[in-house]
């Protein structure tokens, strides 16, 4: 795919992987809108990446969501949707009985699936239109192997592979030039994976290779330790699980039940 004189909105742009996606997207040719909900971290961004188009939006929220595709559709619309946003609660125990498991796995399903299927929603007759586009979704290593401290944003990213991979057959089937691809990412060392356990990728490696899969049409990019995850998933489940799911996790989980 080309990225030279494309215009992506990245979603959750403001840090990590989706701000090192801009950076790399802008030295690709390519012209940067990010979106996300803290303005103070926008206005960083900003200050780094001037080019940058920066709009505050809360994904979570339908209208605050219309609101972003109006904005958007004024600059002049978009050839690449990043579906990169994703949030993350604290680790949960599910065998304890508690209100707390429902309201967290509501929030993450809202934000980690049903407001890129919102989001997708919105653009795609825009997407549709343009001679070549795109549609990426970011999904986890968790997508395929479940967390016993994150089961609920593992739900998440598992529901959104499938249906990554359901709407490319659509589109596909529709002779669609929208390519969709998915971006698989292993443990990543960003704020949001500060507390988990495990070795970590930087953000630059990761987007490095995601820049490099997109401008080779790969639309499964599998990076670092997902490459091999995959396959152990298919061969020794129980081995990956049990990598994924260490000797930590269950002592956390043991610890949350004696509070």
């Amino acid at each position: 795919m080309q990225l030279k004189g494309k215009t992506v909105l990245i979603t959750g742009g403001a840090s990590g992987i989706g701000l090192e996606a801009a950076k790399q997207f802008l030295a690709n040719g390519a012209q940067v809108i990010i979106t996300g909900r803290n303005q103070g971290k926008l206005d960083e961004a900003k200050k780094v990446y001037p080019a940058i188009t920066a709009i505050k939006s809360d994904l979570s929220d339908a209208d605050d969501t219309k609101k972003l595709f109006g904005q958007v559709t004024q600059l002049g619309g978009i050839d690449i949707l990043y579906n990169n946003a994703g949030v993350l609660t604290d680790p949960i125990n599910l065998g304890l009985a508690d209100d707390r498991h429902f309201e967290d796995a509501a929030y993450e399903i809202n934000v980690n699936y049903l407001a890129v299927i919102r989001l997708n929603n919105l653009f795609m007759d825009m997407l549709k239109s343009r001679k070549e586009s795109a549609i990426i979704n970011t999904t986890s290593i968790l997508s395929f192997v479940p967390s016993l401290l994150e089961a609920t944003y593992a739900a998440a990213k598992a529901a959104l592979h499938f249906y990554t991979v359901s709407l490319r057959e659509h589109l596909q089937a529709l002779s669609s030039s929208v390519k969709v691809f998915e971006l698989i990412p292993p443990l990543v060392a960003t704020e949001m994976a500060a507390n988990m356990e495990g070795k970590r990728i930087t953000t630059e490696t990761l987007v490095k290779a995601f820049i490099n899969g997109l401008q080779k049409d790969q639309l499964n990019i599998r990076v670092g330790d997902t490459k091999l995850a995959a396959v152990l998933n298919r061969l020794a489940p129980k081995l990956i699980f049990g990598l994924v799911n260490p000797e930590r996790s269950y002592k956390v989980i043991a610890s949350q039940n004696t509070l």
